[in-house]
């Protein structure tokens, strides 16, 4: 029996001998290769925290102990150690979340990925930890030093440190990483404090001498870390912590089993917030991954674990990378243009056009807030700034585009990866809110581009826009073939008419035309007849869909986004603002939050694929053109 296979539960791993635990920790490894490679997964961040996870687990008791993880991407050894051994599914239906999940386990608190949120939590958690009483409950965050570049965790950490007999442990992973490598102020501080000579020599000495005279080595290390401030900073610039008001502890190796668990006991008997600053390497343990420079296998598909090649080849080309070449074109054509992302360089496709254009590509860091205004102060110093970000992500910044964008009329470009249905990510991430938050901005012009000419297009006609911000929403998919016009009537492009006086208008919203122009076909086969159109610009509603609801009897409209207060609802309300009195049905994602699982099995049970809203669609039909569907199926 592994030992691995040994452990149901945190107790169990701490019945196990100290000298025991790197085997373990191999086995971790070879599980997690064996595993996410299989399923695709994140990868690279749960190589790289297995010892910190054992020792965590180790030296807390969860869950009365809560343990809460930003992001959350790195949680499959959490998984490991708290009974969840099964990954044959992981993040498909029916098997494991990529996060941390309520449903799954006491264990779990906070399943949303979003980053930088872990530290205000813990801060509530501590806080109501002493209203009620349990002053032996700890609380411990594990943050990221790419997701300490957020904002919220900086306002987390003021309000932490005001409170200095309130225990709580800050643990920073430190890999130098989020996606790529982390960049900022903060980034170059933590490299500082992990490159510093006297910290060298530190950690040299606590890896030998210390750990060998264990009875003279305790007592040394602890002078060294209650040692007054002024003598700390010969060794390293930690003041910006401590004049938060914040004890440290570090840099300690993440690797080094031993020296967490001493310094993670010493975080929990100190009695106030404390920072555990752990060095860890992203990929640790697989040579593939810690020799990729571009992200360290942050997250792979299905792979051959040796050849690393893709079990099964996408054979077609994915909406990011289309965007990716437009951008490197539009960017050699307009030297104004300048792209923002918020640490996710690569993963938005933004990574040929930094190559070709370094000074006009700015990586922010997890912080979408500060990429808005960022842009806006671009695009008021004469610039046209693209920001792209994963549709999810821009929830975060809603407050920039509406105060500081869209307020002063500025042209700003935001291009959102992502958008609609993501799937094995689960419900934080599935891109499906964009449309109803964005209905509210005024001026702000939103396009939903249906295959690859319309995306080429509708960017350039996105950046020419200098007055008000544009959007532009795309999904985590291949794209497939054109699906030309028949013809353009203002701005709205006519697909497909399948009578000469049809009856039901299907206005079709980006991706949702392959299936538009499907449920027709099938709706002919019912008796009914339709004409299906794409707006491409879904905000604001093109004039033109009044003038051709007009002229059928039913409208229905089909969005990847949620049904509540997104595109259908405006189409319904400029028909009525224009006297159309047409029934509308508004089709599109249930107002819920939605669990993960393949994003085609979601887009059917959503009733959004062509069959699902043929029948939708003819249901509504039935109900509202009795007689006319009659006629047609009689004559049929």
């Amino acid at each position: 029996m592994s030992l691995l296979s040994s452990v149901k539960s945190p107790a169990d791993l701490r019945k196990i001998p100290a000298a025991e635990l790197p085997l373990l920790a191999d086995e971790i490894r070879d599980f997690l290769i064996d595993a996410v490679t299989r399923t695709g997964g994140h990868l690279g961040p749960n190589l790289g925290v297995v010892e910190l996870t054992i020792a965590l687990h180790r030296v807390f008791d969860s869950p009365y102990d809560r343990i809460v993880w930003d992001t959350g991407h790195q949680s499959y050894v959490h998984k490991l150690l708290t009974g969840r051994q099964d990954f044959s599914k992981l993040r498909s239906r029916g098997g494991l979340s990529g996060y941390p999940s309520r449903s799954e386990s006491e264990h779990d608190l906070v399943e949303n990925s979003h980053a930088s949120t872990a530290l205000s939590y813990a801060d509530g958690l501590a806080k109501a930890a002493r209203l009620l009483g349990q002053y032996d409950r700890q609380t411990v965050a594990v943050i990221g030093d790419g997701a300490l570049t957020g904002g919220l965790a900086w306002e987390a950490l003021n309000n932490i440190a005001e409170a200095r007999d309130r225990p709580l442990v800050i643990v920073v992973n430190d890999n130098e990483r989020s996606y790529a490598k982390t960049v900022g102020g903060l980034a170059n501080h933590l490299a500082t404090l992990r490159t510093t000579q006297g910290y060298e020599r530190f950690l040299a000495l606590g890896k030998g001498a210390l750990q060998r005279t264990p009875l003279v080595g305790q007592p040394i290390f602890d002078a060294l870390h209650g040692a007054k401030k002024g003598f700390k900073d010969a060794f390293a610039p930690q003041g910006m912590f401590e004049d938060l008001g914040l004890k440290y502890l570090g840099p300690i190796d993440g690797h080094d089993l031993p020296a967490i668990e001493q310094a993670l006991r010493q975080a929990r008997g100190f009695g106030g917030p404390v920072i555990v600053h752990c060095l860890t390497v992203k990929g640790r343990g697989y040579r593939p991954a810690e020799q990729d420079e571009a992200d360290r296998f942050h997250a792979v598909g299905p792979i051959d674990p040796y050849t690393c090649l893709p079990i099964s080849p996408s054979g077609g080309v994915s909406w990011t990378s289309v965007f990716g070449d437009e951008m490197y074109t539009l960017g050699a054509e307009r030297p104004d243009l300048v792209a923002i992302t918020a640490a996710m360089l690569q993963p938005v496709g933004l990574a040929k056009f930094a190559k070709a254009f370094p000074e006009r590509t700015f990586d922010v860091g997890i912080a979408e807030q500060h990429a808005v205004t960022s842009a806006a102060g671009l695009a008021t110093g004469g610039l046209h700034p693209v920001v792209a970000v994963y549709a999810t992500f821009l929830n975060r910044a809603f407050d920039q585009v509406l105060m500081d964008v869209a307020l002063h009329r500025l042209g700003v470009t935001f291009v959102l990866d992502r958008s609609g249905v993501t799937g094995p990510d689960g419900a934080s991430h599935n891109g499906m809110w964009d449309m109803s938050i964005l209905q509210v901005v005024p001026g702000l012009r939103l396009a939903a581009p249906r295959d690859a000419d319309q995306l080429r297009a509708q960017l350039r006609e996105a950046v020419d826009v200098a007055d008000a911000p544009t959007v532009v929403r795309f999904p985590k998919a291949n794209i497939g073939p054109a699906v030309p016009a028949m013809e353009r009537i203002g701005g709205v492009d006519v697909l497909l008419r399948t009578g000469e006086l049809p009856e039901i208008l299907l206005v079709t919203i980006g991706t949702t035309a392959g299936a538009g122009l499907d449920a027709a076909r099938l709706l002919l086969a019912e008796g009914f007849t339709a004409t299906v159109v794409d707006p491409r610009w879904v905000k604001p509603v093109d004039p033109a869909l009044a003038v051709l609801a007009a002229e059928h009897r039913l409208v229905v409209t089909v969005e990847d986004n949620g049904r509540t207060g997104g595109v259908g609802a405006a189409i319904a309300q400029a028909l009525q603002d224009a006297d159309v009195d047409v029934p509308v049905r508004v089709l599109g994602l249930p107002q819920e939050f939605l669990g993960h699982a393949a994003r085609g099995e979601i887009l059917e049970e959503s009733g959004l694929t062509g069959t699902g809203v043929a029948a939708q669609t003819a249901a509504f039909a039935k109900n509202l053109l009795p007689t006319r569907g009659a006629k047609q199926r009689h004559a049929g």
